[in-house]
């Protein structure tokens, strides 16, 4: 059987290689829709960026639809995420949807509502989920030689997202850098902690970048949940965009029976670039995308699959993006709630 999946918007940064992925599967057929991207004279958008990449032309989202595919990939701008999710909803396709889910608590709301009507099957992209390492850290915190976690320090960094302004339109994405990056190290959490968040602090500042963006670009958040542990989550556009590697995602455990680090994406071929003198990293690991994908598509097809990341984990982290955002807009500490 052949599985029709549509990718709508070529917005996000993670859209090709979803693609890239989809298009090497045998029994999956792809088509990319990006009407969105037409006229923003940006290569790798609009049906310029769908040629690139070597895809079938979707269309509009109307013609996507109208080809009734079996699921739907909805990598658009953040904002944008609402119309979609509804779109494909009322369609019957079963969603992944990148993440952050909403912008506005109201649109996070309709999301849910559209989710829970119609039925349909739903993943939130969170592929860090699917990371040797990190099912690694389940393993030994379920076996109890972890002991009794008592805190984690999260960082998730990267570079100025330069190749796609809307990262920095705090409409189209809702905010900066906390908005950006807060969300992949919270379902980490959400995964690894028993307990779940009751209140959040967090400052932000714009001195990173502040002649090229209008957004916070530096961030850390505090996370107290119920059970006392605290979470911190350094969540900035901190590395310079000459630096070899995007960005990445760590985590630093604190327990009772011992500690334990983790570099999520340290697996890489490291040297410098003699024309240039450019430090240069290729990365070797896993493809955590690729993983994503597989589960998802078996979940389409109704097959056995690893758990996948759903609406309300997807949900569950973005309360804890819409409490900081508050905290660091008033100075206070912030219940989370959604």
């Amino acid at each position: 059987m052949t599985v029709k999946v549509g990718v709508l918007s070529l917005a996000h940064v993670h859209a090709a290689s979803y693609v890239d992925i989809l298009a090497r599967i045998a029994d999956v057929e792809v088509r990319v829709a990006d009407p969105d991207g037409e006229g923003l004279g940006a290569p790798d958008r609009g049906r310029a960026g769908i040629e690139s990449l070597g895809a079938a032309d979707g269309g509009s989202y109307d013609e996507l639809f109208a080809w009734q595919p079996d699921a739907v990939i909805i990598t658009s701008e953040n904002s944008r995420h609402r119309e979609l999710v509804e779109r494909a909803a009322d369609a019957g396709a079963d969603i992944l949807c990148e993440k952050p889910l909403a912008t506005e608590r109201a649109d996070a709301h309709a999301i849910r509502d559209a989710v829970s009507r119609s039925g349909v099957r739903f993943a939130t992209a969170y592929p860090v989920r699917f990371a040797t390492s990190f099912r690694q850290l389940v393993g030994i915190r379920d076996s109890g030689a972890l002991g009794e976690i008592v805190a984690v320090r999260g960082e998730n960094n990267g570079k100025l997202p330069s190749s796609r302004d809307w990262f920095t339109d705090p409409v189209l994405a809702g905010g900066g850098a906390l908005f950006d990056h807060v969300v992949h190290v919270a379902d980490l959490l959400d995964v690894l902690l028993d307990s779940p968040p009751v209140s959040v602090a967090a400052v932000t500042n714009g001195i990173l970048h502040r002649d090229r963006a209008d957004v916070e670009t530096g961030g850390l958040v505090l996370v107290e949940y119920a059970d006392g542990v605290i979470a911190s989550i350094d969540c900035s556009w901190s590395l310079p965009d000459t630096a070899p590697r995007w960005g990445g995602v760590w985590l630093h455990v604190l327990a009772t029976g011992g500690t334990a680090d983790i570099d999520f994406f340290d697996a890489a071929v490291r040297g410098v670039d003699g024309a240039t003198g450019s430090a240069v990293e290729l990365s070797i690991g896993e493809n955590v995308d690729e993983a994503l994908l597989t589960a998802f598509l078996d979940m389409v097809r109704g097959d056995e699959h690893p758990p996948l990341p759903d609406l309300d984990a997807g949900l569950r982290s973005l309360s804890i993006v819409f409490a900081a955002q508050e905290s660091a807009r008033t100075g206070r500490r912030v219940a989370v709630a959604l």
